[in-house]
């Protein structure tokens, strides 16, 4: 009998990819009319600076085991206090610079002044581009009625909460918000679906995990002997590890839970 549901937030609840793209296309517009240069060419030169950099920092492996990716690093603030993270916010100022420089300087423009402009607008485009699956409070108004819902989310918990501060809708669902970044480790790993499940005060077959990654809420889900529900929105093939269930969109999911608990 299923009575917790656990939910991941980016791209499950919060569709984070696009507000990301849409941030990068208004900076790089304002970059096209400043400059005339184009603006998708200068969108892959600066993602392409910003992986390399990132990838160079001594806190690379951290963000990889708390999961915050260089595109958040892109717009983020890191002033949590763990050792980690005060290094890692004294070198993100200079990141977010210096990948728009280099983005530039890839396309042949060297003007550090102008890539520090387009540094600062960047985040503000982000946290102005807030966007929710159109199903998911639906969904939510849904589970909320027959279930316990718990947040499970990869991400530094400045950053994390900076997301549901912008969507305020979500939070009041969830009775729990629980933030790798304030566990000190992120999804696969086992340790925090047992925090998860302490939480609760619930076995593992008694709840189920959904998310859109194959590699953190699928594979931590199945490393912790809980179901777990992939949704796979742009149809990509299976790998590595096999979710319990498979869905297109959240609003298969209430059904799917219904279905579940009859059986």
């Amino acid at each position: 009998m299923i009575k917790a549901v656990f939910l991941d937030l980016d791209d499950t609840l919060l569709w984070d990819k696009k507000s990301v793209q849409v941030a990068f296309h208004k900076t790089c517009t304002l970059a096209e009319e400043r400059l005339g240069i184009d603006a998708k060419q200068l969108e892959s030169a600066v993602r392409a600076e910003a992986i390399k950099l990132y990838q160079s920092y001594s806190f690379y492996p951290f963000t990889k085991k708390i999961g915050i990716n260089p595109f958040e690093g892109l717009w983020g603030t890191f002033e949590d206090q763990k050792d980690e993270f005060i290094t890692m916010n004294k070198i993100i100022p200079q990141y977010q610079q210096d990948a728009w420089i280099n983005g530039l300087r890839a396309l042949g423009i060297d003007n550090p002044y102008f890539g520090k402009e387009l540094a600062k607008t960047f985040p503000k485009m982000r946290k102005a581009s807030p966007f929710l699956y159109e199903d998911s409070l639906d969904v939510l108004d849904k589970l909320q009625a027959d279930y316990r819902l718990l947040l499970v989310t990869n991400g530094s918990p400045q950053l994390q909460k900076t997301k549901l501060t912008i969507t305020p809708e979500l939070a009041p669902y969830f009775e729990h918000i629980l933030i790798s970044g304030d566990f000190g480790i992120g999804k696969p790993d086992p340790s925090i679906f047992k925090h998860a499940l302490e939480l609760v005060s619930l076995s593992p077959d008694e709840v189920i995990m959904v998310g859109d990654n194959l590699l953190t809420d699928i594979l931590g889900a199945s490393k912790s002997q809980i179901k777990s529900v992939w949704i796979n929105r742009e149809e990509n093939e299976l790998h590595t590890v096999a979710p319990t269930y498979q869905i297109h969109s959240l609003s298969e999911l209430p059904e799917l839970l219904n279905n579940i608990n009859s059986n």
